[in-house]
């Protein structure tokens, strides 16, 4: 039994690269790093292969058993090449170090570069399944996601997509990435139970604004809540206009919901606030957009912005993700990659507890607890995940009201 550093398996798996080839589990012992993922009761738990590793309790239904004798490969497509290179580079290496705190000796990533484009994304799963993958991690961008799905789906073969487009959802596909239904519904929720019953939603005509009204009309409806709809335009320089529909609309709000992140968002609560929406009487709320402090932008340095309410993932364990990334590889992570080092973990430890990476095994109700959090994948495609409210500080956010701890909290 032997053991490598993370840094040393890099090079290696450079390598491997280059030669086309597959990423086994190399040696017996697990790295001990604080930000494995652990398996729920979705999964016989394996031995612990991290520090800190939560199991829980045994699922009592009879479940399918993978011949031992056989490897267990699983795609992982993702852009290496062309504009979005260093996006994928950075979900590649995630991935990397959760194949080493996660998986077996069995188990083994087969990386393929998609270039970006929906062409390369389709001949990358060609390839993936000729070389027997059993399951498909990525691709990243919708239009990819597109040309992979009638790819793999004759070949019985699921998708876990890192895309943020809920339109790619089913036949054979999960939409890992951030979607907003979970985010608007959650800090709506925590809204109505503090009293809050007076909505309006800000949002762009776009097909991101349009999603985040829609999940705030079914939010208000299913809270037993009123909602005002705003649109504006999405290439409006001057935000001063769709603050005056807000301040001049019937009635005085009690909440504003914005569609925006970073800098618009910033922009429109200091045009609500000097329209006379004042942030002491109009509690502004937001979406993942506002989850952006690996981007720099904080939201906090707007006056108007402190004291605002939005649901995300607790960025505790994504913390510690970050700093053993960095750590590693000598940069910090792109955001998403926390859903590249999810799939494969969910991927691992599965195949390492003799479940196999079949649809069946991966949509138990009980879900997993990810860097991102508890998150479970439906039978339709969509990826429900259980979110925290955060509170935007001068000096970032704090945690109000925590993550649910299991979806029994918030229903099956």
């Amino acid at each position: 039994m032997w053991r490598r550093s993370v840094a040393r398996l890099a090079t290696a798996f450079s390598l491997g690269l280059k030669r086309h080839g597959g990423l086994k589990r190399h040696g017996v012992a697990a790295l001990l790093v604080a930000v494995g993922l652990s398996a729920c009761s979705t999964v016989t738990a394996p031995p612990p292969v991290a520090q800190g590793a939560r199991q829980t309790t045994q699922p009592t239904a009879a479940t399918p058993v993978v011949d031992p004798s056989q490897n267990v490969k699983v795609a992982l497509l993702v852009p290496l090449s062309g504009p979005s290179a260093a996006i994928g580079q950075s979900m590649l290496d995630a991935a990397q170090l959760a194949l080493f705190d996660m998986a077996g000796d069995r188990f083994e990533l087969l990386p393929r570069d998609t270039k970006g484009t929906p062409a390369g994304a389709a001949d990358a799963a060609r390839q993936a399944l000729a070389e027997g993958a059993r399951l498909i991690l990525g691709p990243l961008f919708a239009a990819e996601v597109a040309a992979v799905k009638p790819v793999a789906q004759p070949a019985g073969v699921d998708v876990l997509a890192f895309t943020t487009d809920w339109n790619q959802a089913g036949n054979g596909a999960f939409v890992m990435g951030f979607v907003p239904g979970d985010q608007v519904e959650r800090v709506t929720g925590f809204a109505k139970s503090r009293g809050i019953s007076r909505f309006v939603v800000l949002a762009p005509r776009t097909p991101y604004g349009d999603a985040v009204v829609g999940a705030m009309q079914g939010a208000t409806q299913k809270f037993g809540a009123t909602v005002q709809v705003e649109r504006y335009d999405a290439a409006a320089t001057d935000l001063s206009g769709p603050a005056r529909q807000v301040a001049q609309g019937a009635g005085q709000p009690q909440a504003v919901l914005l569609a925006e992140g970073g800098s618009r968002a910033q922009a429109l609560a200091a045009a609500l606030a000097a329209n006379g929406v004042s942030p002491q009487q109009v509690k502004l709320l937001g979406t993942g957009l506002w989850d952006d402090a690996q981007q720099g932008s904080s939201l906090g340095q707007e006056p108007a912005l402190v004291g605002g309410w939005y649901a995300a993932p607790t960025p505790q364990a994504r913390a510690a993700f970050e700093a053993k990334f960095e750590q590693t590889y000598g940069r910090k992570p792109q955001r998403i990659a926390t859903l590249a080092y999810d799939a494969t973990s969910v991927a691992a430890v599965l195949a390492r507890a003799g479940r196999g990476v079949d649809r069946s095994a991966m949509t138990n109700p009980s879900g997993f607890e990810g860097l991102d959090g508890l998150f479970r994948l439906r039978a339709n495609g969509a990826v429900e995940r259980g979110l925290a409210v955060l509170e935007v500080a001068p000096t970032g956010a704090r945690i109000i009201d925590p993550a649910p701890s299991n979806f029994d909290v918030l229903g099956q």
